[in-house]
């Protein structure tokens, strides 16, 4: 910052965001001292490094504020674990479909994990086929990090929402009043009496003469 900046020439850009183009350090101070604003180095590995003018304190500020955004939304991210076979059929994989997309709109990444059994070993690209077939099924909410891997008998594949796909909060099932009444008389209902097992009748002879 200021003084503490050791290139010769910088890029600089002003307050407002306006490109000022390639200029001698020096000068790029002295235009921050102008407006009684700092010189701070925003790039320092790019060629030349990249100075913008401004106040520090409020730069440092801003930058404090969009890490701590950063962490929230990387902490909120949860990786949700999902196996299935080598050879699935076409409709469990359906199944298996839904439900990545209900937990990759809830902004949750998911680990798909294939696991080899005997014989499936010696054909790992069927499971390679059936992920790159996940990947393409699900590419307008989801990208992949990186490609398929194969670790023991576990093939392993992250997918990750797709930048700009709003999460959906978990829905709540909801209960219709009628059913809340149901629910509730049956609740209140007394318990049912249990039933009291018929009396034999006696059908030995009373002693009396006929």
């Amino acid at each position: 910052m200021n003084e503490r900046i050791r290139a010769r020439e910088v890029r600089l850009i002003d307050e407002n965001g306006a490109q000022l183009g390639i200029m001698p350090a020096r000068e790029a101070l002295r235009l921050a001292r102008e407006r009684n604003l700092d010189l701070v180095e925003v790039a320092p590995t790019a060629q030349p490094p990249v100075c913008r003018i401004a106040d520090y304190g409020k730069h440092k500020y801003r930058q404090a504020k969009r890490e701590r955004e950063a962490r929230r939304r990387q902490k909120a991210t949860e990786v949700r674990l999902l196996r299935m076979k080598p050879q699935i059929s076409n409709h469990d994989l359906e199944i298996k479909l839904r439900k990545f997309r209900e937990l990759l709109g809830e902004g949750n990444k998911v680990r798909v994990t294939l696991r080899f059994r005997g014989r499936e070993m010696t054909r790992p690209e069927m499971g390679t086929g059936l992920l790159q077939r996940v990947a393409q099924e699900l590419a307008d909410v989801a990208q992949t990090e990186g490609e398929p891997r194969l670790e023991g008998r576990m093939m392993i594949m992250t997918l990750a929402p797709r930048p700009g796909l709003r999460a959906v909060p978990k829905r709540k099932e909801k209960t219709t009043p009628h059913v809340q009444a149901q629910v509730q008389q049956q609740a209140q209902a007394p318990p049912p009496v249990p039933e009291r097992p018929h009396e034999a009748q006696d059908t030995e002879d009373s002693g009396e003469a006929g």
